[in-house]
């Protein structure tokens, strides 16, 4: 029987997030272990119009091309992907890995030297992203790899997944509306200010977003979601972090991230575990060492950390801040061919000051 949780995603995905019109091209981005969600997206699209074309992978096709591919096939941007982030209206990826970690034993210049090839379509996706001439959405199909990495049995993680999204409602497009209408309200005391300064036991943190936007991360881009986010001024950030969950990108984790920064630029990193990764990763290109996004989770509602970027990004009584290509919708200018959010928890004696003005303290906003 038919998951009806499905069916619903889907809807979500088509009305809410990607908001496809008649002749909409859509891309559908997942591995075969997506099929259920993969054919609930087809039919919806095609209910409403638009044009589906499937991009799917083997669930070990990385793994495969780390392991036998040479430098020049390493080297090359998939052609049926840039063309459709180049030319079509949507794009709509289903993380669907069923082992999370494949790509941890992967040598680190190696995974940087296929991070260049995809750059071409991370490009693509920011710019035409920020006027939304391109409507790209990321979610979550549940499979017991990612069961696992959560330390959830595989039923227990559909259930938090769907629930997270609000896919187990009669009305999730309506909920989706009111998380916008709420977030819109931090969005304006935020917006037009200039310091905002980071203080607990794992930051100490200046930076600036004068003359950034805000935006309001309700769905439109992210399913689940729940986040505010902006792009900081790129030379202003100075002082310290630690970031107190595990840093993953591209299935490695990195854990006891400690970076310093001086002007913008990140001057030291340090991680406990898998440092030779993350120094990798900072030298993909001038921008990685930059910050790309500084960002608030607001959905308290996820309440579980599930080594899941998707999910864990958006924690209530959390901050992120990506290494690396910045939106540029939020006015940021940094360019890079990474973008790896990294979450630091604000619980417990810290606050976010704006300036000169405490708006948040111990994981709760003030007002």
């Amino acid at each position: 029987m038919a998951d009806p949780r499905v069916e619903r995603l889907a809807k979500i995905l088509v009305d809410h997030s990607a908001q496809i019109k008649p002749g909409d091209r859509v891309a559908i981005e997942a591995t075969t272990a997506a099929e259920p969600l993969v054919r609930a997206l087809y039919a919806a699209i095609l209910e409403r119009g638009g044009h589906p074309y499937l991009l799917l992978e083997l669930t070990d096709q990385d793994e495969i091309l780390f392991a036998v591919a040479k430098n020049e096939q390493l080297d090359a941007t998939p052609p049926f992907r840039k063309l459709a982030y180049d030319q079509f209206e949507s794009r709509i990826r289903i993380h669907s890995a069923t082992n999370p970690r494949a790509l941890s034993g992967v040598d680190p210049a190696k995974q940087r030297r296929r991070q260049k090839a995809l750059a071409p379509i991370m490009e693509a996706q920011m710019r035409r992203g920020a006027d939304r001439s391109f409507k790209w959405v990321t979610t979550l199909f549940p499979t017991k790899g990612f069961a696992v990495e959560a330390g959830m049995s595989v039923r227990n993680f559909e259930d938090f997944v769907y629930r997270a999204c609000h896919a187990d409602e009669a009305n999730p497009v309506a909920f989706w509306k009111k998380v916008e209408t709420k977030q819109s309200k931090i969005i304006d005391r935020l917006q037009g200010h200039n310091q905002i300064i980071l203080r607990g036991p794992n930051v100490d943190l200046t930076l600036s977003i004068k003359g950034r936007k805000f935006l309001n991360g309700a769905g439109l881009n992210n399913m689940p979601d729940g986040e505010i986010y902006t792009g900081p001024v790129e030379d202003s950030a100075n002082g310290w972090v630690r970031f107190s969950y595990p840093a993953i990108y591209n299935g490695v984790m990195v854990e006891g991230v400690e970076l310093t920064f001086a002007n913008g630029r990140v001057a030291k990193a340090k991680a406990d575990k898998n440092q030779p990764f993350l120094l990798e990763m900072c030298a993909s290109d001038p921008g990685a060492r930059y910050l790309g996004e500084f960002a608030i989770g607001t959905n308290y509602e996820i309440d579980h950390f599930s080594r899941n970027i998707l999910f864990d990004e958006k924690l209530g009584g959390t901050f992120h801040m990506a290494l690396g290509a910045g939106y540029p919708e939020t006015g940021s200018k940094n360019k890079s061919m990474i973008h790896w959010d990294m979450i630091c928890g604000m619980q417990d004696d810290s606050e976010i000051v704006v300036d000169g003005e405490a708006i948040y303290k111990n994981g709760k906003f003030t007002f």
